[in-house]
């Protein structure tokens, strides 16, 4: 078993469906929306990615709030160096800020993802495989 798997697949918030923006992922990852639709101003899920899984560099048109809820993971906005996430940090991704955030080589992450308002991703390229896999 992988390290953190027990407790990120047992999360308060759930463990989700297969992510389906996969193809912006390097592997596997998981969704749960908590608060999507029914008039919600708010996009709340937590996302949950296996060892070795980021996204590719992406940016929202709004104020990404991202809140670690299990495991290890990383955190790059572009032009800054990347952050390590454990369960309760709090990062704030800017409007338009390109970023990236994932799972740790040896570890299963999850967190919450929390975008008020009309939301629109744009997804870009993959992150340099090397420069990831040089993370500690």
């Amino acid at each position: 078993m992988a390290k953190n798997e027990e407790s990120v697949k047992n999360s308060a918030f759930g463990f989700g469906v297969l992510n389906p923006y996969e193809k912006y992922f390097t592997g596997k990852s998981y969704l749960h929306g908590l608060a999507e639709g029914n008039g919600a101003k708010a996009h709340v899920a937590q996302v949950t990615f296996a060892p070795g899984t980021i996204n590719h560099w992406h940016s929202h048109n709004l104020p990404q709030i991202l809140i670690g809820t299990g495991g290890e993971g990383w955190v790059q906005k572009e032009g800054t160096e990347p952050i390590k996430m454990t369960e309760g940090t709090v990062v704030v991704i800017e409007a338009d800020t390109r970023h990236w955030h994932g799972a740790a080589r040896d570890s299963w992450f999850s967190h919450l993802s929390i975008i008020v308002g009309d939301e629109d991703t744009n997804w870009q390229e993959p992150v340099d495989q090397a420069f990831y896999e040089s993370l500690r």
